[in-house]
């Protein structure tokens, strides 16, 4: 489902009448959390050394929404060693970006999203379409990362598109800003900081949509946690519940993407 106007609120995520009812963290010792570093604005390094991001952010809002400020402890660790983690109870939460796929529900279980992933179009300026939306593409050379959802979206969605693929991200996007290509199909988040960056060149813009898929782009950002562990993933529910509810999640995400993702 497409969304042609920009908004800088977050898709609503939790329904009016969910009751989540959380559950008793009375005896818990800790609460780890543990994130990454190299995908800014959602997890990096400030200019202190201090762990920052929209993620790290929400995992101290999640911890004082659970009374637990005083037994949360956030770290870092590269992202391919977090599932490994994890399995051994080195931590108990990873908000780093997890895809909800049926692979990792199988070994883990997952909090409800707390921010759904767009994809989004990107056109070069120096060939706009003549329409406004999507349509406007029909006929038209449209890049694509080669077997990843997003061209099988692509393909499935807007089928009088051609489209490219390509093999890399960089590719992809020199390619855009070159001209091979009138336009690209990938991650939204992505896409939206790539155009505003020094490495577009202001070459190129956002372009219709957002899209938004669960069957090609999953549910969205969840926390991670082992499966096991269903109070805790019960409580950390009820927590985005409230955050969503009393605008604190708002609050956060419009700090970091004051433009807005969507």
């Amino acid at each position: 489902m497409a969304r042609t106007e920009p908004t800088h609120t977050v898709p609503l995520l939790f329904d009016a009448r969910d009751r989540l009812p959380g559950a008793d963290l009375s005896a818990l010792t800790r609460l780890r959390f543990v994130t990454t570093v190299d995908f800014p604005p959602f997890n990096f390094m400030d200019q202190t050394g201090r762990l920052a991001g929209f993620q790290v952010d929400l995992a101290r809002l999640i911890c004082a929404e659970l009374k637990v400020a005083d037994k949360c402890q956030i770290q870092a660790m590269p992202f391919g060693e977090i599932e490994a983690a994890l399995d051994s109870g080195q931590v108990d939460a990873a908000i780093a970006g997890h895809a909800a796929t049926a692979a990792l529900r199988a070994r883990f279980g997952f909090s409800r999203p707390f921010l759904a992933l767009p994809a989004r179009f990107a056109v070069n300026r120096k060939a706009m379409p003549a329409g406004e939306t999507a349509a406007a593409l029909a006929g038209r050379k449209v890049g694509v990362l080669a077997a990843t959802t997003h061209e099988e979206m692509l393909k499935a969605y807007f089928p009088g598109i051609v489209p490219v693929t390509f093999e890399t991200r960089a590719a992809l996007l020199e390619a855009l800003k070159a001209g091979s290509v009138e336009a690209v199909f990938t991650d939204g988040v992505q896409l939206i900081f790539w155009t505003a960056s020094p490495a577009a060149e202001s070459c190129c813009s956002l372009f219709d949509g957002p899209y938004f898929s669960e069957t090609y782009l999953g549910e969205g950002l969840s926390v991670m946690l082992r499966k096991q562990d269903k109070d805790l993933t019960a409580a950390i529910d009820h927590a985005l519940l409230m955050l969503s509810r009393n605008g604190r999640l708002q609050e956060i995400y419009l700090r970091y993407f004051p433009n807005g993702l969507y």
